[in-house]
């Protein structure tokens, strides 16, 4: 089922023409015209190499466009929240996707949305997707909620490496001696010669050992770099996936022939309760990524010290994984306003908040930016004041708040929604 648009004159925004009754929210979006995303950065003021395209809908928007843009005043900051919501959500996305078209389609103000990406569990579980609703909604919606440029699977392939990397060093340290792990951390290049790589210089400060020659470390030197000694039992590192899968929640890992004498309980997260995800949406720069995936603790050794991902030298790979991760997605509202959409942590998680980077890329390019906080005010708006601005230094304008009738109702007592069925809330 389609509808007629026309062209806004102002911002080349799309005007829609409303149904009666409104179609489903998959109609609507699929019955959408969308803009080519080019158009839209062009609007915003964005030059052809500040992005970099997946499609005629949707484009990276390259980190650059910071120091570009740096002299610019910055728009106005909005963030949309809601009183403690129900089990099925209270349309804060609906409510921010339609100010920003009100804004933007209808007063010809030049705004930019501020999204996290959905999550695939919820995707295909009770709530569905998070594009918003109705004539409030980011298209393309099926992209918009599943894989759309693969953030989420670079997440999950980063923190899986860390997760596989710990694992082969309890094996590889209870194998191996000293001198062999010494061998294969730190090998002879073509001419003899054994270098530090820059993670291994960091390990090495940690530990108070300041040499630039491999081989001038005395035995108890090497024992202290070549071995972690990582307890099983401490370990905090679990592997995730981005499907609500509960049989993969609890598991026994170490299975195979050669791995079976380490064998442990371990289990599966979804991928953006991975700390990853908390970290790609602080994160200012390549650089300051890089530190903190290098701060990340997976366990604890022997002597109840952490270790750290930066220990088992995997943190520039991790990085390196992360890379493209980091460029914000550019995609639009179903009245061709642009969105950036950006990470996705769920506010009982980590902060339920969209990137720092998204945000500060919009505030240069826009009048007014309106993001939006997960959950409720007293869990992500309380995060994004006291973690997400406290870190960034951005101060917000104002701060919508979504106040529903079902919601209202739930906290007085009254009955509650949960998957179709009414249940009576104890107070």
């Amino acid at each position: 089922m389609g509808f007629s648009a026309a062209i806004h004159p102002m911002h080349g925004s799309v005007h829609m023409a409303r149904k009666t009754p409104v179609p489903s929210d998959l109609e609507i979006a699929q019955g959408a015209e969308a803009r080519p995303i080019l158009e839209i950065a062009g609007e915003l003021g964005l030059e052809a190499h500040d992005v970099e395209l997946y499609g005629p809908y949707k484009a990276k928007v390259k980190l650059e466009v910071l120091e570009r843009l740096s002299h610019q005043p910055s728009g106005k900051y909005i963030d949309v929240t809601a009183i403690t919501p129900t089990p099925l959500g209270e349309g804060k996305t609906t409510v921010t996707v339609g100010l920003s078209q009100a804004l933007g389609a209808q007063l010809g103000r030049k705004v930019i949305t501020c999204l996290r990406q959905p999550s695939q569990g919820p995707t295909f579980g009770i709530k569905g997707g998070a594009a918003g609703g109705g004539y409030s909604q980011v298209i393309p919606m099926e992209e918009f909620n599943l894989h759309l440029t693969g953030d989420i699977h670079a997440i999950t392939a980063a923190h899986n490496l860390a997760a596989a990397a710990l694992d082969a060093r309890i094996l590889h340290e209870a194998k191996l001696s000293d001198e062999e792990l010494f061998e294969r951390l730190c090998p002879k290049d073509e001419t003899g010669l054994r270098h530090w790589s820059a993670n291994m210089r960091g390990r090495l400060m940690r530990l108070g050992v300041f040499k630039s020659d491999p081989e001038s470390l005395t035995p108890e030197e090497r024992r202290r770099f070549v071995r972690l000694d990582l307890d099983p039992a401490r370990i905090t590192w679990r592997r995730v996936l981005d499907t609500s899968d509960r049989f993969l929640r609890g598991v026994t890992i170490g299975r195979g022939p050669e791995e079976r004498e380490f064998s442990r309980e371990s289990g599966f997260d979804i991928t953006v309760a991975s700390e990853i995800m908390a970290i790609l949406a602080l994160t200012t720069s390549l650089a300051d990524m890089r530190i903190r995936l290098g701060r990340i603790v997976v366990g604890l050794n022997s002597s109840c010290e952490a270790v750290t991902t930066e220990d088992l030298g995997v943190a520039g790979a991790m990085t390196v994984l992360m890379r493209d991760a980091l460029k914000p997605t550019l995609m639009q509202t179903l009245e061709g306003t642009p969105v950036l959409v950006h990470a996705g942590p769920f506010a009982n998680i980590a902060h339920g908040n969209s990137s720092i980077l998204a945000d500060q890329i919009a505030l240069k390019l826009a009048d007014y930016v309106v993001t939006e906080s997960g959950f409720g005010a007293d869990m992500g708006m309380e995060k994004f004041f006291d973690i997400k601005c406290r870190t960034s230094g951005l101060v917000p304008d104002a701060v919508v708040m979504v106040a529903t009738i079902r919601a209202l109702k739930m906290h007085g007592g009254g009955p509650k929604v949960v998957a179709g069925k009414i249940l009576i809330r104890c107070i």
